[in-house]
C-alpha cells in the first residue's frame, strides 16, 4: 500500500501525509486551534487527515446531509492496520520495540517489534481469511491482557473485518448476548486469565455463552496458556495451530472505506440488549493520531503506557490504536497496582520501561495511596523518564491530584471522555499548548467538541452554573457512528433530550476561564429540599480528610426533604480507630468538614466507614446501585461489577435506619 500524493480540492479534500511533527507548545496555540475547529471544521480536521496514510483521499471531510447522522472523511480509503503497523516498517521503525507485554501474574515479560508484531498480524489474518472471515464480517474477542488480543484486533482491521472486544472474564449471559448482538463469524478467546492468586478458566464461560446464544459462531480460536490448558470440542482450534509456519500465507491490507465501521465496543448495561458503540476507520484513525501528538504530547519512539483493559475503550484507543498510530512503543500490562506484588507496580513497570507518560484512572491512585500514603514504596524506582500523568474513568478529586503530583513530581492530568466519543472530551493539550491545571477539572473543551451546559429547558446556563454537559452536533471525527442495529436507539438514547446535541449523562458546570468541571452522573444528582446539589462536591469535602483513602456520596430518600445524603468512606490502611470514641470522632469530622466546604445545606448527618467501594472492572464507583439497594430495591446489578462480595457485604450497612 503506498500513500498518494494531490492537491487540495476546494479546501475539503485531504492534503497528502507529511512528516509528523509537534508544532511545541506555544501560547495561544490552543485557543487558535479550537476557534478554527468550531468555525472551520472540514479545513481543520482536514489538515489533521495529513497525520493518516490514505489510499484515496476524502472527497468530503463532513458529511452533513442526513442529521444527526454525521459521517467523516466520504469518499476516503485506507487500511488501520497498515496505519498502526506497515507504515512505520517502512519508515525504518521495523527494529523498534512495538508492543511490551509485562506481566507480573505470570513473572514474564514479552517484546515484539514492529516487524515482529507486523508478521503476527499478518499471519492470524491470513487465518482468519482461511476461516472465512471476509471483509465486513464480526469476530467476537474473548481474551485477557496478552499480545493475542493486541495481535487479533489488528488483524481483524488488516482485513477489514469488524472486531468486537468483551472484557476477558464476563459472565456467560453477558457473552453470549453480545455474541447475539454481533452475530461473529469467529470468536477468539483463551483457555484462562492469570490473577494474583487465581486461575480463571475462560473455556467453560465460553462453551456456556456459545450454548446460551442463539447464534454459533463457525469457529472458536483458543490461546492455549501455559496456566491452564482447556479441552478443545469440534468447533475449536488452536491459536498455535493456526499460527504454524506453512499452515496459511499473511493477509495483506485491504482498501477499506473511511466510513465503514472498525469495531463494536459494547457499553455496560444491566437488562435488555447491551449497546454496541459503532466506531468508523477514517475518523477514528484521524481523531487518535491527532490527539497522541497534540493531547498527549507523545512523540514516535517513545514509551507509553495505559494501565487499563484491551476490553474497556481506553484499551482500544490508548493500549492498542492510538499509541501505534503514533509509532510509539505500548506497553500491555497484565496485572494490578497493588497486589501484583504491592503498591510499587506501577513505579517498577516506569523504570524498567522507561515510560515517557502513564495513562491510568483516578481508582488506580486511591488504591495505591490507600497500601502507601507516603509513596515510600517509590524510592529505588527510577521515575526520571516520566513526564505526566494523565488520568481518566472517574473523576478526580482534588486530594488524589494532590497526593500524586506531590510524590511524583510531574504533571497530573486529568481528562473526561466516554466510550461513545472514544477520545478527550475535555484535556489539557500538552502537545498544542501547556494550560494552567486546575484540580478537579479535566481543563478544556478538546478542539471539535462544542462544550455546552443546559439547564431542564435545554438553554445554556451562565458559566459556573450547573447543568447537564451536552455536545453540540456534529461531535468530531472518532466519536461513534451509531449503535449496531439500531439507529433508533442511537437516536434515542443520546440525541432526543436536546435536539441538535449529544446528551454526554454527565453533570457540571463551564468556569468563566472555559474550563469544563465533570461533578458527576445527573441521575447522581441529589435534590435536598428542592436543592440540587452533586455528589462529586460533597466527595471533593469527604476526601480531603487525611484518614480517607477513597470515598462516594449517595441520595437516599426521605419523606421531609426528598432525599439526603450518605457518606461511605475507605479508610486508609495505616489508619487506627481502636481508641475509645475514635470512629465516632472522626465521623463527626467528616460531617463538619461537609458543613465547612458546601454548607449545612448539603444536609449530611451520616457517614459509614466500610471496607471497599463497589466498582466496575473498569473502576467506576457503582453509585446508583448503592443507592437502589439503600431505598429498598433489588436492582439488577451491573455485568461489569469487579467483585460482586463487596456490594453483598455494604447491604445491610445501605438498608439500615442508622
Amino acid at each position: 500500500m503506498s500513500t498518494p500524493s494531490g492537491r487540495r480540492a476546494g479546501g475539503s479534500a485531504v492534503p497528502a501525509a507529511a512528516p509528523w511533527t509537534l508544532p511545541g507548545t506555544v501560547p495561544g496555540a490552543y485557543q487558535k486551534a479550537y476557534r478554527r475547529s468550531m468555525e472551520d471544521p472540514a479545513g481543520f480536521w482536514s489538515d489533521a487527515a495529513a497525520g493518516v496514510d490514505w489510499i484515496r483521499r476524502p472527497r468530503r471531510v463532513l458529511d452533513d446531509d442526513l442529521p444527526p447522522f454525521y459521517r467523516w472523511f466520504d469518499g476516503g480509503v485506507l487500511n488501520t492496520c497498515y496505519n498502526a503497523l506497515d507504515r512505520h516498517v517502512i519508515a525504518g521503525r521495523a527494529d523498534q520495540p512495538a508492543l511490551i507485554h509485562e506481566s507480573p501474574v505470570t513473572g514474564t515479560t514479552r517484546t515484539l517489534s514492529y516487524a515482529q508484531l507486523l508478521d503476527q498480524v499478518a499471519r492470524f489474518a491470513g487465518a482468519l481469511r482461511m476461516l472465512g472471515v471476509d471483509q465486513g464480517d464480526r469476530v467476537v474477542i474473548y481474551l485477557p491482557m496478552i499480545p493475542e488480543a493486541v495481535v487479533a484486533m489488528l488483524a481483524c482491521a488488516r482485513i477489514g473485518a469488524v472486531h468486537s472486544v468483551v472484557f476477558g472474564g464476563f459472565a456467560a449471559a453477558e457473552l453470549a448476548a453480545r455474541i447475539d448482538d454481533a452475530r461473529p463469524k469467529v470468536v477468539v478467546s483463551a483457555s484462562c486469565g492469570v490473577e494474583a492468586s487465581r486461575v480463571v478458566p475462560y473455556k467453560p464461560l465460553l462453551d456456556a455463552a456459545v450454548e446460551r446464544a442463539e447464534h454459533k459462531p463457525s469457529v472458536c480460536v483458543i490461546v492455549q496458556r501455559d496456566q491452564l490448558a482447556a479441552e478443545l470440542g469440534e468447533r475449536d482450534v488452536a491459536w498455535s495451530t493456526l499460527m504454524h509456519p506453512g499452515v496459511t500465507g499473511p493477509a495483506e491490507c485491504v482498501a477499506v472505506k473511511a466510513t465503514d465501521p472498525l469495531y463494536i465496543l459494547y457499553t455496560s448495561g444491566t437488562t435488555g440488549r447491551p449497546k454496541g458503540i459503532v466506531r468508523d476507520n477514517g475518523g477514528h484513525a484521524v481523531a487518535l493520531t491527532w490527539s497522541m501528538s497534540r493531547i498527549f504530547g507523545m512523540r514516535p519512539g517513545e514509551v507509553w503506557w495505559t494501565a487499563s483493559d484491551v476490553g474497556w475503550v481506553v484499551g482500544h484507543s490508548y493500549i492498542v490504536y492510538g499509541p501505534l498510530f503514533a509509532g510509539c512503543t505500548t506497553v500491555l500490562y497484565e496485572g494490578k497496582p497493588v497486589g501484583t506484588p504491592d503498591a510499587s507496580a506501577f513505579w517498577r513497570v516506569v523504570a524498567k520501561h522507561r515510560v515517557s507518560a502513564l495513562f491510568t484512572a483516578p481508582t488506580a491512585l486511591r488504591a495505591i495511596k490507600r497500601e502507601d500514603p507516603d509513596g515510600a514504596l517509590m524510592a529505588g524506582h527510577d521515575r526520571s523518564s516520566l513526564r505526566a500523568l494523565f488520568l481518566a474513568g472517574e473523576r478526580l478529586d482534588p486530594d488524589t491530584y494532590a497526593w500524586a503530583g506531590e510524590r511524583l513530581g510531574v504533571p497530573v492530568v486529568d481528562n473526561w471522555w466516554q466510550t461513545e466519543t472514544g477520545w478527550p472530551i475535555a484535556a489539557n493539550p500538552r502537545g498544542l499548548e501547556i494550560l494552567p491545571i486546575k484540580p478537579g477539572s479535566p481543563s478544556v473543551p478538546s478542539p471539535g467538541f462544542d462544550v455546552q451546559v443546559l439547564d431542564e429547558r435545554g438553554e445554556p446556563v451562565a458559566p459556573g452554573v450547573e447543568g447537564a454537559i451536552c455536545i453540540r452536533l456534529p461531535m468530531p471525527p472518532g466519536t461513534l457512528q451509531t449503535l449496531w442495529g439500531d439507529d433508533e436507539r442511537y437516536v434515542r438514547s443520546y440525541l432526543s433530550t436536546y435536539p441538535g446535541y449529544y446528551l454526554s449523562g454527565d453533570g457540571g458546570y463551564v468556569d468563566r476561564d472555559g474550563y469544563v468541571f465533570v461533578m458527576g452522573r445527573t441521575d447522581d444528582v441529589l435534590n435536598v429540599a428542592g436543592h440540587r446539589l452533586s455528589t462529586g462536591a460533597l466527595e471533593a469535602a469527604l476526601a480531603g480528610h487525611p484518614a480517607v483513602a477513597e470515598c462516594a456520596v449517595i441520595g437516599v430518600h426521605d419523606e421531609l426533604r426528598g432525599q439526603v445524603p450518605r457518606g461511605l468512606v475507605v479508610l486508609k490502611s495505616a489508619v487506627d480507630l481502636s481508641a475509645d470514641g475514635a470512629l465516632d470522632r472522626l465521623r463527626a469530622e467528616l460531617v463538619q468538614r461537609v458543613r465547612d466546604e458546601v454548607g449545612p445545606v448539603a444536609a449530611l448527618r451520616r457517614v459509614d466507614v466500610v471496607a471497599g467501594l463497589p466498582k466496575t472492572r473498569s473502576g467506576k464507583v457503582l453509585r446508583k446501585t448503592m443507592r437502589e439497594i439503600a431505598d429498598g430495591a433489588d436492582p439488577a446489578v451491573p455485568s461489569t461489577i469487579e467483585d460482586r462480595s463487596v456490594l453483598d457485604a455494604l447491604v445491610a450497612v445501605l438498608r439500615s435506619p442508622g
